[in-house]
Order: C-alpha cells, then structure tokens, then sequence
C-alpha cells in the first residue's frame, strides 16, 4: 500500500479508495493502517506530499506551481498553508534556505 500511495501522491487518493484496493472497509482499514504505522492513512499522505515538495524544491528549474500539483496539492496556496503548517516556513523560504 505505501508504495501505491507514493506512485500516486499527484492524485486524489481517497480514503475510499485505498481500502477498496486492499479489499477491506474503511473503518477496517484506518484502524490497522493507524495500528501498524502509528500515523492516520491521512496524515501519512500529507506527510509524503511535505518531502516530495522537499526535495522537489531544491531543483530550482521547477516552478512552486508545478511542485505543487505533482505533489498532489490542488494549488500553490494549499501547498503553501500546508507546507507552512508542517515546517514553519514557505516553499518559496525553504527553497531559498536549501540553496545556500
């Protein structure tokens, strides 16, 4: 499952979804995937979005928009809240943090 999550990171992945494929229920399926590795399957993706933007930021040849959606974020300002939230500072800061 967590390689399925990181090949798709640029897609909506849906609760729903990602229980369908491993054939259980949601409910079923949160609580074990919560049991096993101590973070909500939400949480888990955020947190892959956050360091796939991370290290996309340091290649200065790609816009904070595209970093955005190929990181699954629905815009650069729902990358910018999120990512914020998470480190403290902006993609535009982090990326001029990583650079010098």
């Amino acid at each position: 499952m967590l390689d399925y999550i990181q090949a798709h990171l640029d897609r909506d992945l849906r609760l729903a979804d990602l229980a369908a494929i491993v054939g259980m229920s949601q409910y079923y399926f949160c609580r074990l995937f919560k049991r096993s590795l101590e973070i909500s399957p939400h949480q888990y993706v955020l947190h892959e979005r956050i360091e796939r933007s991370k290290r996309l930021l340091k290649q200065k040849d790609l816009a904070i928009v595209d970093i955005a959606l190929m990181c699954g974020f629905k815009n650069q300002s729902h990358l910018t809240t999120l990512f914020r939230k998470s480190t403290g500072t902006t993609p535009k800061n982090f990326r001029i943090c990583a650079s010098g």
